[in-house]
């Protein structure tokens, strides 16, 4: 709790800007179930797009806007120093920011700048801000909290052309179990939600067409981003004595499951 704003936790949501991170934010933000939203520092490269998630929130909801490129070590730092100064503890990361790298680029031809951008972005982003917010919750009074990182069903099943983002979401996983196993002296829970076909600005081509294993192209369904916002607020509002270490939010027709 903070004592700017009695009854609401603290949540710090990197890609905040659109897609999935908006929508946890939103999600994070309204009041439910009687109870006051979260305060939502909302982190991200784009400073507009952070003010339009804010002004999506409502007048009612407790937001503050942190532009920070999760890439930089002192710009990661400078946001939670911010979130502290504001609000004097963070109780959720929702470690989300990501970006799937270049589109139908063979492995033997993948640019050595490409990989590195998808990895710096996906993998050693969520480890600075993983570790960020791990220290404030270390060092905090009630001390713990909680970390959900954004991990994907190519954490487990790639798609053709995807070696750097699946890569990356592979290590994520391992980066969330080493988390979850060093925060447990500190009160410090750490999840992970793997998330198929959410309809955002990055899945568009979805519906239209995407390459199959086969090489085929074919449309796929899509699911709704708010279903997994939910999803990540009933994993974020868990007691810390309670914890989703996987869940797997997915479009229920997707290709992952069995042949296709």
């Amino acid at each position: 709790m903070n004592a700017e704003h009695p009854g609401r936790r603290i949540a710090v949501v990197t890609g905040a800007g659109s897609g999935i991170g908006r929508s946890v934010a939103l999600e994070l933000a309204r009041e439910a179930g009687g109870r006051p939203g979260w305060a939502v520092a909302l982190a991200g490269r784009r400073a507009a797009a952070l003010e339009e998630t804010a002004a999506l929130a409502g007048p009612d909801a407790e937001t503050l806007c942190v532009p920070a490129d999760v890439t930089d070590p002192a710009e990661v730092a400078a946001l939670f120093d911010t979130v502290r100064e504001r609000y004097g503890r963070v109780d959720l990361l929702f470690n989300n920011a990501g970006t799937f790298g270049p589109g139908g680029v063979g492995f033997a031809d993948l640019p050595y700048e490409a990989w590195r951008k998808v990895v710096d972005v996906n993998l050693t982003g969520a480890f600075l801000c993983a570790q960020a917010a791990f220290r404030q919750m270390r060092d905090q009074r009630p001390q713990g909290g909680r970390i959900i990182n954004n991990g994907s069903v190519s954490a487990h099943t790639p798609r053709p052309d995807s070696a750097p983002y699946t890569a990356t979401k592979h290590a994520l996983t391992g980066l969330t179990k080493s988390v979850s196993l060093d925060g447990r002296p500190y009160a410090i829970a750490c999840g992970q939600i793997d998330i198929g076909n959410a309809a955002t600005e990055m899945t568009r081509a979805m519906e239209s067409g995407v390459r199959q294993a086969n090489g085929e192209l074919a449309p796929e369904p899509v699911m709704d981003a708010a279903d997994v916002a939910r999803t990540v607020r009933h994993m974020a509002e868990l007691p810390l004595k309670a914890n989703v270490q996987f869940a797997t939010v997915m479009a229920t027709a997707m290709p992952y499951i069995g042949r296709g």
